[in-house]
């Protein structure tokens, strides 16, 4: 499980070549940080890089919706794999295969949530920013609450005919 702000754009690829009907895999880094304290008191940062394959839907979310600075949560599987480069030198690469990829945002989105902005990168045309429309609560009518009558006292019931004409089969021996 993994959560950390991603390097840089996904390479989308398809393995059979076919964009219709291959199968779709997306490559990315993502950044993960830890801060401490080192013996002196000094505020320290590590920041660890690592090598991100999603398969399929996940491929496709990843296209669609990931970006260079998004925050991503990321559970999945590590697989270590050798392949010869140009040189003709065996290599290891350790990669983690995702099996549940969730956008958490942006690095930038927090900051303009922050100031007031708003949530989302900020369209733009021609290189300059679009112009957005102020927001205004929508109109609602005035609540006024109904009126209610004044508080009257239960009357006490009296040795009336009509209380005499309660059936007096039904006893109090309720079993609670």
């Amino acid at each position: 499980m993994l959560i950390g702000n991603v390097g840089r754009d996904p390479e989308v690829r398809y393995l059979d070549g076919n964009s219709q009907g291959g199968t779709k895999v997306a490559t990315f880094t993502l950044a993960t940080s830890e801060r401490y304290k080192d013996r002196n008191g000094e505020l320290r940062e590590n920041t660890e890089w690592h090598n991100i394959v999603a398969w399929r839907a996940n491929a496709d979310v990843a296209e669609r919706f990931v970006h260079k600075g998004t925050q991503l949560y990321i559970e999945g599987k590590l697989r270590t794999r050798s392949y010869t480069d140009q040189a003709g030198v065996k290599k290891y690469t350790t990669e983690i295969q995702v099996d549940t990829l969730q956008l958490l945002g942006r690095r930038e989105d927090s900051a303009s949530d922050a100031q007031g902005g708003q949530y989302g990168p900020q369209p733009t045309y021609g290189g300059a920013p679009a112009a957005q429309p102020a927001y205004s609560a929508p109109a609602q009518p005035a609540y006024s609450a109904p009126a209610q009558p004044a508080y009257q006292a239960p009357t006490p019931a009296s040795a009336s005919p009509a209380a005499a004409a309660v059936d007096d089969s039904v006893s109090d021996d309720l079993p609670f």
